[in-house]
């Protein structure tokens, strides 16, 4: 099987993950339709820094997953349905929780009952490592107990359990993919690497400030998550209902990271502990380690990308993205 002229919709397509994974199924022929949030600022995300080439063969449509018949129609016709869109960002979890549930819960209701009603071939729907808390036992594996250690968490654990509820009493084709911390390219400055790198190459901060650094993290680069997914697509021996672990079952300290990205930046500034950015005692998550041994025996998916080639390509992707801000800034100025 392959996705040669298979129609797919992505949703969250906007995002980090999913614009990887966007580039990635058209590039492999899919015909893509690829829903980005509604906004009214004529923007699809990260959509539109894709190269011309792969944006014309897109689908480019926008929207809001908590419209249920919105949701509806856009499901029909698709062979496959990719859901990733989602809120995200712990720390807003604990101000806004309602908004979570509205989107993560309820929105993936919306996407699960529709590819009911359609007939959609599979679902993969996007868990996350978060949902097992701190770890209880290492490395991880899908039998470890969920735990909600944060709204966002919270969400995530409902959402996993209402496509196993599909699976089980409707039959609905649906994977559980539960990629670990994926880093890469048009990450936002929401997770540690990417702010640690856009901190350490900037000239206007004289400071690396991070929160807790002894914090251990399992991380894989963006094009390996998105190979997962595919992976998660069209594998036979898969199990509908079930969650899939996809991480490179190593894991580093926060701390550790830290240096790796001080050395490629030749940043010579102070790392400081800032109060701000540390998550509530009992909400944060100590420790994640992936046991992926089902999805790799299920799909024979495995990582590519070395963590160092990984923040390597991150880096450079940084210094690009701050240097046209640089030249923006500049140009402002003048005109």
């Amino acid at each position: 099987m392959s996705y040669l002229g298979a129609k797919i919709l992505v949703t969250g397509a906007d995002g980090f993950i999913g614009s990887h994974l966007t580039e990635a199924l058209v590039a492999a022929g899919a015909d893509v339709t690829a829903l980005a949030q509604y906004n009214s600022f004529d923007s699809h995300g990260w959509l539109d820094d894709l190269p011309e080439s792969t944006r014309h063969r897109l689908n480019l449509v926008r929207g809001d997953i908590r419209d249920a018949a919105f949701v509806g129609r856009l499901v029909q016709g698709h062979h496959f349905v990719f859901h990733l869109a989602a809120l995200i960002a712990i720390p807003y979890s604990y101000l806004a929780p309602q908004s979570y549930v509205e989107t993560n819960v309820l929105g993936t209701l919306n996407v699960l009952e529709a590819a009911r009603q359609h007939g959609t071939e599979r679902v993969v729907v996007t868990s996350t490592s978060e949902v097992y808390g701190t770890a209880l036992r290492m490395p991880i594996d899908e039998s470890h107990p969920l735990q909600g250690q944060s709204p966002y968490s919270a969400s995530k654990v409902a959402a996993d359990m209402m496509a196993e509820a599909f699976a089980r009493s409707f039959g609905v084709p649906v994977v559980i993919l539960r990629p670990f911390n994926t880093y890469g390219p048009r990450q936002s400055e929401r997770a540690i690497i990417g702010t640690i790198i856009r901190q350490a190459l900037d000239p206007s901060c004289t400071e690396i400030m991070v929160g807790d650094t002894t914090t251990v993290r399992d991380l894989t680069f963006v094009t390996d998550t998105a190979a997962a997914f595919m992976a998660a697509g069209l594998a036979d021996d898969i199990e509908y209902g079930h969650a899939y672990n996809a991480g490179s079952q190593r894991a580093i300290t926060i701390g550790d990271l830290i240096d790796i990205i001080v050395d490629l930046t030749s940043s010579r500034k102070p790392v400081i502990q800032d109060e701000k950015r540390l998550r509530p005692t009992n909400s944060e998550v100590r420790a994640l380690l992936a046991d992926s041994t089902r999805f790799v025996r299920a799909t024979g998916w495995s990582p590519k990308v070395t963590l160092r080639d990984g923040l390597e390509r991150t880096v450079n992707w940084w210094r690009g993205r701050l240097s046209t801000s640089q030249v923006r800034r500049q140009h402002d100025f003048i005109t």
